[in-house]
């Protein structure tokens, strides 16, 4: 799902260019899902090698920077920046945690590499986010690791218990047509793995997970927690992702708009409907120099 706090917003851009409400109950749905995507790598920060040993750290996108204190304090040789528009970050951190408000689609200019870049929840955050992983791979050192992870739109249900006329997939199928619309697509994340080929990344690895958008998988399973949380998580921010979009891009009334994702909500509610979203973890390690270990 979409980082709220990362898109549009900053000094450089108008209130009419900004298309994702934000505020306090965002904050907290962003830290809700970093439980969930804990909760899908079993705990884990991340999948690539960088797990262990990194030395530094670019946490992009950072939200309310939960990622990069977790990863500061498991890590507390490594330095851990994060980065976004919002400084919406807490002021007190660990000492190898800092936090900067910057607009990572400019250019870097950052003197020292990296050797571990991380992105997450970063759909139609990007106008291309092919630049982003040239500009990772450019300020990554040899042998450095960029990771992202997102989850895939619109909606998936293979039993056909999700009817095309469905109101949980017409909104999902909006928000992608909304966000293509503003040139910062929401469903490039199937594309991740040929995008950091493409950029010189060797060792590519992809690790594909689902969200069940429900409890309706087996109870006591980690599919079933997955489902609740993601259905917590998409009743929280229907409104919040839908709002401007459908108003300022697709040309719906705003009570046209709170009724159709009053509606949304009441389906989400239904446990008949076996929906899912794709989930992607894309990871490579930018080649050492030639003539090196």
């Amino acid at each position: 799902m979409a980082n709220d706090a990362q898109l549009p917003g900053n000094d450089d851009r108008t209130d009419e260019e900004t298309y994702y409400i934000g505020g306090s109950q965002e904050q907290d749905r962003l830290d809700f899902a970093h439980h969930l995507w804990k909760l899908t790598y079993d705990g884990k920060l991340c999948n690539c090698p960088k797990l262990y040993g990194a030395k530094r750290v670019l946490d992009v996108g950072t939200g309310t920077g939960i990622w990069a204190l977790a990863y500061a304090d498991e890590h507390p040789g490594a330095f851990v920046l994060g980065v976004d528009l919002s400084p919406i970050q807490p002021e007190f951190v660990p000492p190898n945690c800092h936090f900067e408000v910057d607009d990572i689609e400019k250019e870097w200019i950052w003197l020292e590499a990296f050797d571990f870049i991380f992105s997450r929840s970063m759909n139609a955050c990007f106008k291309s986010r092919t630049d982003f992983v040239i500009q990772a791979f450019k300020n990554l050192e040899p042998g450095g690791y960029l990771e992202m992870q997102d989850n895939g739109f619109p909606l998936i249900c293979t039993d056909g218990t999700m009817p095309e006329d469905s109101l949980i997939y017409k909104w999902s199928q909006l928000l992608v047509e909304s966000t293509g619309l503003i040139g910062q697509p929401l469903d490039d994340a199937p594309k991740f793995k040929q995008m950091l080929e493409d950029a010189g990344f060797e060792d590519v690895h992809e690790r594909k997970e689902i969200w069940p958008i429900g409890p309706w998988p087996e109870e006591g399973t980690k599919e079933h927690e997955l489902g609740m949380w993601c259905q917590s998580i998409t009743m929280e921010s229907l409104e919040a992702l839908s709002l401007a979009l459908f108003t300022r891009v697709l040309g719906w009334s705003r009570a046209r708009t709170l009724v159709f994702c009053a509606g949304a909500r009441e389906e989400l509610k239904q446990q008949n409907i076996h929906a899912y979203f794709d989930v992607y973890a894309v990871w490579g390690r930018k080649p050492a120099e030639r003539g090196s270990a």
